[in-house]
């Protein structure tokens, strides 16, 4: 019912448009009870696993949502009845800001595909964090996702992150640092040795400040797909140097590989299919890289309970989604993870962290 939906009405109508319709239904359907009980009831995952522990939590099965899609943290109770196991807000920014010009993002269905370049529209710190101070009805982690004001110099950069922190700390599960969006100029410049030696510093000092005589929450770099083999083991010795818990692998890529829509020359990131390839392979080195050392979230292209295996195979312990549950619909998560858990018992696995030593 839902491709049918899609293919004859959503599909005409702007994307962003769209977007947020979904987002403040979302939003009201989780603050009635009843309706978001129906949510759980239709769509949730009825994952039969056991659960998977990392970093000192808890997630029912793999499947989380990526940032992007709730970025002010508006409809976390109806996301959660969706059956994702954790999900990451933001990009959030410290003060509010209305990101790049419309329109910045596109449907490209050929290709089952997006293309966007939002700019980080942020509502701000401080609106983010009085909606997560009065959370209910929500126990999955909540990760937030951290990136600078447009603003903001690059040399200035660290104390976005900084004061991110200070105000979000105690309302986050777990933490991204978003150095990969290729939408805010130079951002990816905080990628290099130069720039985030001195920023993954700083951020672990804050972390450790905030959280005396405890383990530091975990803290997450997410990666662009397009960087160098020899960038991206800078990186990741870095992230092993200042005790970072992993890598998220991958953000929106800036190539264009082989699409067919009509869209393809339009500027921004490109996320779904045509980035699955690229960011399991990222996934695969980074493991053999750093020897299993760092903790991987795979993203790009998931679409499916495949695409879910896959990653796990490469040496992801999470995957999340975005482009997928976009063209998939509410039932995304529940069906990708029947399909991945019947490859599960059919390869005689009993649990997901059995995958990566298949």
């Amino acid at each position: 019912m839902y491709n049918t939906l899609y293919a004859q009405v959503l599909s005409r109508i702007d994307p962003e448009a769209i977007h947020h319709f979904s987002v403040q239904m979302l939003g009201v359907a989780g603050r009635i009870p009843p309706t978001r009980a129906l949510l759980n009831s239709l769509f949730s995952a009825r994952a039969l696993f056991p659960k998977i522990e990392v970093g000192g939590l808890s997630f029912a099965h793999p499947l989380g949502l990526a940032g992007g899609f709730d970025k002010d943290g508006r409809c976390l109770p109806a996301l959660q009845a969706l059956g994702f196991s954790f999900i990451e807000v933001g990009t959030v920014t410290p003060q509010p800001q209305p990101g790049n010009p419309q329109p910045r993002l596109f449907r490209l269905p050929e290709d089952h595909a997006l293309i966007n370049r939002m700019g980080f529209p942020s509502g701000g710190m401080v609106t983010l964090g009085e909606r997560l101070k009065r959370r209910s009805a929500v126990d999955v982690p909540i990760f937030i996702s951290l990136g600078k004001n447009k603003a903001t110099e690059l040399q200035q950069a660290a104390q976005d992150y900084l004061t991110l922190l200070d105000h979000l700390y105690a309302y986050g599960d777990a933490f991204v640092i978003n150095i990969s969006s290729p939408n805010t100029p130079d951002l990816r410049k905080l990628q290099t040795r130069d720039y985030l030696a001195s920023l993954l510093e700083q951020v672990m000092t804050k972390m450790r400040e905030l959280g005396p005589g405890q383990a530091p929450k975990p803290l997450f770099v997410k990666i662009a797909p397009d960087l160098s083999w020899a960038e991206i083991n800078d990186l990741l010795d870095l992230a092993l140097q200042f005790g970072i818990m992993g890598i998220i692998a991958t953000n929106t890529t800036l190539e264009r590989p082989n699409l067919s829509s009509p869209y393809q020359s339009e500027t921004g990131g490109l996320s779904g299919q045509p980035l699955r390839q690229r960011s399991t392979e990222i996934i695969r080195h980074i493991r053999q890289h750093t020897e299993g050392k760092l903790v991987i979230i795979g993203a790009g292209g998931i679409f499916t309970g495949a695409d879910i295996l896959e990653k796990l195979e490469a040496g992801a312990s999470l995957v999340q989604a975005y482009t997928g549950f976009i063209y998939k619909g509410p039932a995304f998560v529940r069906q990708a993870i029947s399909q991945l858990e019947n490859r599960m018992r059919q390869a005689g696995l009993s649990r997901y962290q059995e995958i990566g030593r298949l």
